[in-house]
């Protein structure tokens, strides 16, 4: 992996900051030292100190006496600290790769000859996957089969002069469908047609674990690049997107050196072709410059506006990005506009840029995995070489969408985890609320549970739309008890779950149920209210109303005897508070009426006896009962909500 600067600024930090000693009044009573340790802990952070320095703070805490309670909070600190190292480092591995990658972009734009691109990509391979050898063919088309053309850390003559026809081995495969293939142990692996000559080559390089993915010029394989070890492996996934992103660019750089040379050629043959040529040549250095400035664009921190707006200005049109859920990224001198599958999906096959309805649309792609995609609008008409430069654009897409979805995910897993501690009544209400203000969220506040339920949707699918609808109302998402669950401040969790059901049903496309309970004054309640939620949801679920959202007040008798705290004012309020008011304010008789009505089985003649008024008053006051709680006032199931009311409004007359 090739170093970055980040770790300059790490030796000028530990330079620079001595690590503070303890006192001897620290020393004398044992009571700062916990302090110390945790601002010791910061440094260690800041200095980006190796994972073991960060035991000592405790030790230290344990050496002077400090009290258990806080030799308790500095050994939590101190795994928080840990958590946050690591996070830290695999930011920065990350960084490195995507550094390297931008790298090996503008090292491949800068060579003309087609045999140093070849050599560079894959020298540059086996730097960036660490392994023993990497390797390139390339496809013969009047052959029908692909040869090897240049390797890096192979030793066996055999293997470096071996062909394979499509089909045959793991690169055959690759070359005949044009699509990564990665195997663990090559000679054991029955998915490859083995044939005597690759297995014997295979067998007298030593290889075992062996990736390879295809090079690509638009819809046309041009051969395949390997990465292999000689000891047996597995792939990870950000490997084979890794050597897929470097094999985009080694295509567009083969296809550059390759129209490079036939220029060369033609100036040799052809005096009239001049003109062309340095028309094709500034093209090129057109497209290389875009390249290099979005690139650049990147990697100082710029975001998908930034990319947007750097191709707007280049291409002189109107740029939109999404997301691969079709959610708009970013938009320069541009209408709204939802990506046009169709033209994704043919932009995805082909792998250029196609037009449809004036617009042009190109995929961003990582290997074979769809990312987004990116639109041109205002530009009807689009040359080859602005075409060219178009895709280009979408490769550092890729990368700038790759890069922020490995941040997101971070982010995620975080906000993750603490959610599911504070749904844990095992949880340190104090550490939570201190993890929680570090990702900008406050628990001083009321915040509700919500947990859902979908049946058609995946999981993961539900859990990405939960995370951005949390993150958009300073919340925190997550899975807890293998269901997907959301914590955010409000004080109205009925309306909220109404509204998640709706926004998260439209995110992953299929009926979302949404349970919600709280609101919680502070993180001990958010577990009590977690069980409420999950009653609620169950309830929902149980009623038929998939898709809906709902706290316990709004189920009606059904979320008062499921609760477990029957708040019996608040129901009778929900139920007849219409007729107790008009009653309060007019001086009627319509609660003691329909009292009277129930109680003689719905029988006006018998209601009018014991109320010792006309039928027809009766009748009007009915007529009014329905006005004031809906024409259904008196259907099976209201009704039975009604009598219930005014059961428990006899008892608890104060309601």
């Amino acid at each position: 992996m090739p170093p970055t600067t980040k770790g300059t600024g790490h030796a000028e930090r530990r330079a620079g900051h001595a690590e503070p000693q303890a006192g001897p009044a620290e020393h004398r009573t044992g009571h700062a030292e916990p302090q110390a340790g945790l601002r010791r802990l910061l440094d260690l952070l800041d200095r980006g100190a190796p994972t073991e320095e960060f035991a000592r703070p405790a030790a230290r805490a344990r050496e002077a006496g400090a009290a258990a309670a806080d030799l308790a909070a500095l050994d939590e600190a101190t795994d928080v600290a840990l958590r946050v190292h690591r996070t830290l480092g695999a930011h920065r591995r990350r960084e490195a790769e995507l550094t390297a990658l931008f790298d090996t972009a503008s090292d491949l734009a800068a060579l003309r000859d087609p045999d140093a691109v070849l050599r560079a990509i894959v020298r540059r391979a086996k730097l960036l996957l660490g392994t023993d050898v990497t390797y390139l063919s390339l496809n013969d088309e009047a052959a029908g089969d692909t040869y090897m053309r240049v390797t890096d850390g192979s030793v066996a003559a055999a293997f470096q002069q071996l062909r394979l026809g499509m089909g045959e081995g793991l690169g055959g495969l690759v070359a005949q469908t044009a699509r990564p293939y990665v195997t663990g142990d090559y000679q054991h692996d029955p998915r490859f047609h083995h044939t005597d000559a690759i297995d014997s080559a295979v067998r007298q390089e030593g290889l075992r674990a062996i990736l390879g993915v295809p090079l690509r010029l638009g819809s046309r394989v041009i051969g395949v690049l390997y990465a292999a070890d000689r000891a047996a492996r597995e792939f990870a996934r950000e490997e084979i997107v890794l050597l897929s992103s470097l094999a985009d660019h080694a295509a567009i750089a083969i296809d550059g050196a390759r129209l490079l040379e036939e220029t060369r050629a033609a100036l040799v043959d052809l005096n009239a072709a001049t003109e062309t040529i340095r028309a094709h040549s500034q093209a090129m250095r057109r497209a290389e410059q875009a390249h290099d400035q979005l690139t650049d664009l990147v990697l100082r921190g710029g975001d998908a506006g930034d990319v947007a707006d750097g191709i707007a200005a280049l291409l002189d049109g109107g740029v939109l990005i999404h997301d691969v859920d079709g959610v708009e990224l970013a938009r320069t001198a541009a209408a709204p506009l939802p990506p046009p599958a169709q033209a994704v999906a043919a932009s995805r096959a082909s792998g250029r840029a196609v037009p449809q309805d004036g617009t042009w649309v190109c995929a961003v792609l990582a290997g074979p995995e769809l990312l987004g995609s990116i639109a041109l609008t205002g530009r009807p008409e689009l040359a080859d070489a602005d075409r060219r430069l178009f895709e280009r654009a979408s490769v550092v897409t890729a990368l700038l969408l790759l890069l922020r979805r490995s941040v997101a995910e971070t982010e995620d897993r975080v906000r993750g985890e603490l959610l599911n501690d504070l749904l844990s009544p095992t949880g340190d209400p104090v550490s939570l609320a201190g993890r929680a203000r570090r990702l900008g969220v406050r628990l001083d506040g009321g915040h509700a549970v919500f947990v859902t339920h979908s049946e058609s949707a995946s999981r993961q699918r539900l859990l990405a739309a939960a995370h951005r609808v949390a993150r958009a109302r300073s919340g925190l998402a997550g899975l807890h008890h293998d269901g997907v669950v959301l914590v955010t401040p409000t004080d109205a969790p009925g309306d909220d779950a109404r509204t998640f059901a709706a926004e998260l049903g439209q995110a992953v496309g299929a009926a979302v149920t949404v349970g919600a309970a709280g609101p919680a004054q502070d993180s001990a309640g958010l577990p009590g209210a977690h069980a409420e939620a999950s009653r609620c949801l169950s309830a929902l679920r149980a009623l038929g109303h998939a898709g809906h959202g709902a706290a316990l007040a709004d189920l009606g008798f059904v979320g008062m005897l499921i609760g477990e705290q029957a708040d019996l004012g608040g129901y009778v309020r929900a139920t007849l508070g219409p007729l107790l008011d008009y009653d309060a304010e007019r001086g009627t008789e319509l609660v003691r009426t329909l009292e009277a009505y129930f109680g003689e089985d719905r029988s006006l003649t018998r209601a009018k006896a014991a109320l010792h008024v006309h039928v027809n008053t009766v009748v009007q006051r009915l007529e009014r009962v329905g006005r004031l709680l809906g024409g259904d006032w008196n259907s099976p199931a209201r009704s039975l909500e009604v009598q219930l009311a005014l059961r428990l409004h006899r008892l608890t007359p104060s309601a």
